[in-house]
């Protein structure tokens, strides 16, 4: 058992859970949790786990084969709460291989659904994009270089899972990927709040790609002027705008929906 913070395993753990370029150096992150240790090791993603003393002997009481073909330590409560990225840990930390995607992987589909985000820094934000993304059938995520780290254990926990199952890619340089993009037949509707589109008076293409910016200053001149057409969300009141995550969600089930009505039509 591991009693002490001192332990070069539990000193990694803890560079991974705080460190973008120890996660980058090493091609891992941490999740916490049973729902995401399960998820990964059911994936082939897990590495290591590591379980506090208390919810091991839970485990192994009623279901002593629970950990069997898992590579893990157990640790104690103070351990797990020092090494835990959360007020009330929940027992169990694991490390969990990176997945690697290519800016080709996603253009290269007959359907093609991508969100493009440029500069989101809010990590609840982009974990629920990336969870409302899986939900509404998007095909890949791709993000600029100043954006929040997709790793980081607030985004990891906002994913609910998705995470494991979303291809995500950072470009190089992002107002060059959108010209990519487009240049492959993918169509870029960017959310803006100066656009005079309404984002529910278009049929949107079998190969479409959204567009949201940064949740203080919006997409750049440079991004918002390379999209195909630039798109709103009518509001009433006295609202300026809707927070990215919101504004993306609304965009991505309107697409999501009238694809699924082409297929309703099929069947």
């Amino acid at each position: 058992m591991i009693s002490s913070t001192s332990n070069p395993q539990i000193k990694n753990l803890i560079q991974l859970q705080t460190k973008p370029k120890e996660r980058q150096e090493q091609k891992a992150f941490v999740v916490e949790g049973i729902k995401m240790f399960e998820e990964a090791k059911a994936g082939g993603h897990l590495m290591k786990a590591y379980i506090s003393e208390k919810l091991y002997e839970e485990k192994i009481r009623l279901q002593p084969d629970y950990f069997i073909g898992t590579s893990y330590e157990i640790v104690t409560e103070q351990v797990m709460k020092a090494a835990s990225d959360t007020l009330s840990p929940q027992g169990i930390l694991a490390i969990v291989r990176k997945q690697e995607y290519s800016i080709e992987e996603l253009i290269r589909k007959d359907d093609i659904n991508l969100v493009l985000l440029e500069d989101i820094r809010d990590p609840g934000n982009l974990g629920t994009i990336i969870r409302t993304a899986e939900g509404a059938g998007v095909t890949g995520i791709i993000l600029s270089q100043a954006s929040v780290d997709i790793y980081n254990p607030k985004v990891i926990r906002s994913t609910m899972g998705a995470i494991y199952r979303m291809p995500i890619v950072y470009a190089e340089d992002f107002p060059e990927t959108i010209r990519v993009i487009k240049a492959a037949g993918i169509s870029v509707y960017a959310a803006h709040l100066q656009a005079a589109l309404e984002y529910d008076r278009i049929t949107y293409p079998a190969k479409t790609a959204i567009l949201i910016g940064n949740e203080a200053r919006g997409l750049s001149e440079e991004a918002a002027g390379l999209s195909t057409s630039n798109i709103i969300i009518p509001m009433e009141g006295k609202v300026e705008s809707l927070n990215a995550g919101v504004a993306a969600s609304i965009l991505l089930y309107e697409i999501y929906r009238q694809k699924r009505q082409e297929r309703l039509k099929i069947d």
